[in-house]
């Protein structure tokens, strides 16, 4: 009786459920770095409302003295002044964001899972192959992914901005990894001894037990797709093909070379750009860690 009361407590040392007196040592510690990490969101934030004359000066100011809006006004007065409304620019943002979410997951949800629980040659070496890749910076393969899409006809079609945001080796990386971990192989057998197809074992086991992987590969191709305007600078000429990103960053931020003038709309732009992808992360954190913890990944 004593030893599983002394177990008891040290169990909830280890791990309690509120605050210890223990803690304080780790506290001292987390406290100071999550400020410092949260310093450049307050910077962000404050940087888009201060004036123009707050922005040049020297030293710069952390905190906005004097907030206003005047960034914001400017930035959608230039959105509405340009030859595409802005509505447009927005809207091929949303579509090439969605669909390049919904394809990766079911690309990498098939992939993730035959690389873990199928069996078939050249296993390893593609799985070894998707590894690789990982190692690959996106300007590395810039050439060559302009003559693939040349050679698919893709140039100036819409669907040049979705294509390159769907390859992403990360996403069957963490897929196939949280899926060896948390599916198991008694679970996938019974299903097939009762008859069920792979599609149905995908839709019916995989996804439901894989959620937390799905749902940070969500977030990470959501990450890279509201910001992608890589495709609107080198595959397209066609301006109603453009996103909202590709608008950003030659309209307001590089602004024509006027960058003293429009240095208040790309401070608001940045954090139009910024926030979504805040608001996503702190909602959805507790998810990407557990993947990050069932993946591999330390």
């Amino acid at each position: 009786m004593k030893k599983r009361r002394r177990n008891k407590f040290s169990s909830s040392k280890i791990n309690p459920s509120s605050f210890h007196i223990s803690q304080w040592k780790f506290y001292l510690f987390l406290i100071p770095m999550a400020m410092l990490m949260v310093l450049p969101i307050v910077f962000v934030i404050n940087h888009a409302f201060k004036p123009m004359e707050e922005l040049f000066l020297w030293p710069p100011t952390f905190f906005a003295r004097r907030p206003t809006v005047e960034n914001f006004t400017n930035l959608f007065r230039v959105a509405t002044g340009a030859t595409i409304p802005i509505s447009r620019y927005l809207f091929n943002t949303f579509v090439v964001t969605a669909a390049s979410i919904i394809l990766t997951l079911v690309i990498s949800v098939a992939a993730g899972y035959a690389l873990s629980k199928k069996d078939f040659r050249l296993k390893k070496v593609l799985f070894e192959i998707n590894t690789i890749a990982l190692m690959f910076v996106p300007i590395a393969v810039a050439v060559p992914r302009y003559l693939v899409l040349v050679h698919m006809g893709l140039i100036d079609t819409f669907s040049v901005n979705i294509l390159p945001m769907v390859v992403t080796p990360v996403s069957v990386f963490l897929i196939k990894q949280f899926i060896d971990t948390n599916v198991p192989d008694s679970l996938i057998e019974a299903a097939r001894i009762d008859g069920a197809t792979d599609l149905y074992i995908l839709r019916k086991i995989v996804v439901p037990l894989a959620a937390p992987a799905l749902a940070t590969v969500s977030i990470l191709v959501f990450q890279g797709a509201w910001g992608y305007s890589e495709a609107s600078m080198l595959y397209i000429d066609n301006e109603a093909y453009r996103t909202f990103a590709y608008f950003i960053g030659t309209n307001v931020v590089a602004g024509g070379g006027m960058r003293v003038a429009t240095a208040g709309m790309a401070a608001a732009s940045s954090l139009v750009m910024f926030f979504p992808n805040l608001i996503i992360f702190i909602f959805m954190q507790s998810r990407i860690m557990n993947t990050m913890a069932h993946s591999g990944i330390k």
